[in-house]
């Protein structure tokens, strides 16, 4: 069974950087579009980017040259570097995969 597995959030303060990992298990991460979601309390979630078997990204509009979305087939995951945080940016990120089930997601609070 395909399972991944996020990590990586934290808190920082404005301006300030992470870098989230999604483990994938029981599949390659790079056959299949890998994305990160994120759902901000009281709010549906949204997608955010994704990375495609062929290493194509694409960036939902408010995140284009502050995140970057990455993928290392020898460590089987997908990074979302997170840049130029902002409060708005507060939210559980998720990765998905289509083989897969949600994960648990990990949780990312900007705060000064």
């Amino acid at each position: 069974q395909v399972q991944v597995v996020e990590s990586g959030g934290g808190l920082v303060q404005p301006g300030g950087s992470l870098t989230l990992a999604c483990r994938v298990e029981g599949s390659a991460a790079s056959m299949f579009d890998v994305s990160w979601y994120r759902q901000a309390p009281g709010e549906q979630r949204e997608f955010v980017a994704q990375i495609t078997s062929g290493g194509t990204t694409n960036y939902k509009d408010f995140v284009k040259g502050r995140f970057t979305i990455s993928r290392d087939n020898a460590k089987n995951t997908v990074y979302l570097q997170l840049n130029s945080l902002n409060p708005d940016d507060t939210a559980v990120y998720y990765c998905r995969h289509p083989r897969a089930p949600w994960g648990r997601g990990t949780q990312v609070t900007i705060s000064s």
